[in-house]
Formats: structure tokens, sequence, C-alpha cells
């Protein structure tokens, strides 16, 4: 099943666009993962698993964490060290990958984001952890491997790696500076 969007909404509003899709649906587990084929399918149900294993809201797989051989090097990879030990501390939970395109979301999640998930870039992968932690859901990661990309190009350059740093950086002061929602699940 595919849905079909009349006009290309960015990253951000197709994901928003998905979990309206799955929360009028009723389903239990989303699943995102990026475009590029760098994601192996056969780490999905791992992911999924570690949603109840871990006692988790959403699951990142996460390509630093202690599995595969995935390497980033320079400004791109200071950028997301920093931006990992900032959001780490945001969440209350390790991290090691904000930036990752790969999450398994429960229930809580995805109606949390089916009203509120970020469209700015960057905001799908750092502002919406933020979002998700401060509505009281639970974030961990497992490591999964990366393979090859299979499409698009990469942003390995160190003007890209620079830009990069840049638009992180503010989307984390973005998501930082929104109100914190009340918890999921609770009333006023």
């Amino acid at each position: 099943m595919v849905l079909d969007l009349p006009v290309n909404l960015g990253v951000g509003g197709a994901m928003r666009a998905g979990y309206k899709f799955a929360a009028r649906r009723g389903y239990d587990v989303v699943v995102q993962v990026d475009g590029d084929g760098q994601h192996d399918p056969a780490d999905v149900a791992r992911v999924v698993e570690a949603l109840a294993t871990d006692n988790a809201d959403i699951v990142i797989g996460a390509r630093f964490a202690d599995k595969g051989n995935y390497v980033a090097r320079g400004p791109r990879r200071w950028a997301m060290k920093l931006l990992s030990a900032t959001l780490s501390r945001v969440v209350g939970t390790r991290l090691t990958d904000t930036t990752s395109g790969f999450k398994a979301s429960n229930k809580r999640a995805i109606a949390l984001f089916a009203v509120d998930y970020p469209a700015e870039y960057l905001g799908d992968t750092i502002e919406s952890m933020v979002i998700a932690s401060r509505a009281g859901l639970t974030i961990r990661q497992i490591g999964v491997e990366m393979r090859p990309r299979a499409g698009g190009t990469p942003s390995h350059n160190p003007v890209k790696a620079t830009l990069f740093l840049g638009r992180a950086v503010l989307a984390l002061v973005i998501a930082l500076s929104r109100p914190t929602r009340q918890p999921i699940g609770q009333s006023s």
C-alpha cells in the first residue's frame, strides 16, 4: 500500500501524513526507513521487537551502536557526536545516532506524531525526538548495520557537512524552544 500525496510535502510532511494514516487505521506500530536503500529490511523485525523488550515508545536503529562498520568522517562526524551528546541529555538516555532515519514507533508515538510532527529539515530526526521526550515517551536505540547507499547523493564534503551542522543546531534550537506537551495518555 502506498500513500500517494498530491504534492511534495518534504520528509516531515510525508511522515506526518503517514502517521495520520496509521492512527486513523489503528496501526500498533510504524516503521520509518530512509529511501536510499541503506537500511537492511532484515533489521525491521529487531527494531520492532525492541519496542516491547526495551519497554520503549520509539526505537532508533542506530549506525553507531556497536554493530556494523559505518563511518562518518570530519565535520559531519563531529556534528553527529555533538548532536547525539546534546539530545541524549534532553531525552534522558544515551543515543549515538540522532540523525538516523530508521525508527519504529508504537501506538503512543503514532498518536503524538499524527498531530505533532515537524516538517522542517532535520526535524524528522532531531526535533521529533525532543517532541517525543517532552510528551513523556520513552526512546531507546539498538545497533543496526548500514548497507552501501543504493541511491541519492551523500553529503560528505566539508561545505555540506558545515551546512548540515548549522541546520542540525537550528533544528535542535527550534525543538528546545517549543512548549512542552502534556504526556500522551494523561488528561489535564
